[in-house]
């Protein structure tokens, strides 16, 4: 049954040592999705991610594969024990994988190692260090692209995560330097965010062009819901567009919180978290306060939704 509920699957940085452990007594969905994952790319993530070390878990070309298995193992979980298909889905830039495979628009392995190759190719296109990403809280979208522009340098929005709320990315001393210039007009806080990689702006775009020939490569499915992407918050049934917007991702802003109003104007009011962490269902709170969010981070959770 298919009903007016949307699930939202979250991205890199949501990723902990153990995440999802407790939900291993309702069924062993997780721990095969990561087993699977694992013989896909010849990297035990079973481990890794029940044991750690923090720092190989963080690696991009780990923590991608690993965030996809356990957002679809927990999705698989639901379906299993009886929950409703959504009629929509988003993802924050590496969620949209999760939810495309959720959709049926490509099969898990492929995801996987799509996903795999997608963190190395990242990787590659700048040097370690040489990139950052900042968190950016109490200023108006157009306050911080300002700040932006008055800096000779590279630096850009990566992420509308809400009204309040902007990811910057660039070059790590211009990301610097714009933090200094957001806190000078009244930022009530600026939190750098420990990656090297500064994801969606134009430093990616070399990436863009590797990540549309691993693309080229695979065959795309039409979707059994609708799913809101990131460069535009909007809806696409067309395979092909689905992998060239996926290609533009990596440079273009994470349009999020423009997905969420769309959906909800769109008669979508209650909103599902599946995968690790409560990043999602945090951001609702600062997009919409009268909606339902739920994250199913933990069995409790998870217990609830199913009885309701």
């Amino acid at each position: 049954m298919i009903s007016n509920i949307a699930y939202l699957f979250p991205g890199q940085g949501s990723q902990s040592v153990g995440m999802l452990a407790d939900l291993g007594e309702l069924g062993n969905d997780i721990p095969e999705h990561l087993a699977r994952a694992s013989e896909v790319i010849g990297v035990d993530l079973s481990t890794i991610v029940t044991s750690g070390p923090d720092e190989q878990l963080n690696q991009t070309e780990i923590t991608q594969p690993a965030i996809l298995a356990t957002s679809i193992g927990l999705f698989s979980m639901t379906r299993r024990l009886g929950l409703d298909m959504p009629c929509a889905a988003a993802g924050h830039s590496l969620g949209e994988y999760s939810a495309l495979v959720a959709g049926g628009m490509l099969d898990f392995e492929s995801a996987v190692q799509l996903v795999h190759e997608r963190g190395k190719i990242m990787q590659a296109v700048m040097p370690v260090g040489s990139g950052g990403m900042a968190v950016v809280i109490g200023l108006s979208d157009d306050a911080v692209q300002h700040a932006c522009d008055s800096v000779d340098g590279t630096v850009e929005i990566a992420n509308f995560n809400s009204p309040d709320q902007v990811v910057i990315a660039g070059k790590k001393s211009d990301v610097q330097s714009v933090s200094i210039a957001c806190t000078a007009v009244g930022a009530r806080r600026i939190v750098p965010i420990p990656m090297s990689v500064p994801s969606h702006c134009s430093l990616l775009q070399d990436a863009g062009k590797q990540l549309d020939e691993v693309l080229s490569q695979l065959e795309f499915q039409h979707s059994s819901f609708k799913i809101y992407q990131n460069i535009n918050a909007k809806v696409t049934d067309d395979p092909g567009e689905f992998k060239q917007n996926l290609v533009q991702q990596l440079s273009s802003s994470v349009m999020w919180y423009q997905s969420i109003r769309a959906m909800i104007h769109h008669g979508i009011y209650t909103f599902i978290e599946c995968g690790p962490g409560r990043v999602l269902t945090g951001l609702m709170r600062r997009i919409d306060r009268e909606v339902n969010a739920t994250a199913l981070s933990n069995r409790e959770t998870l217990e609830e939704l199913i009885r309701a």
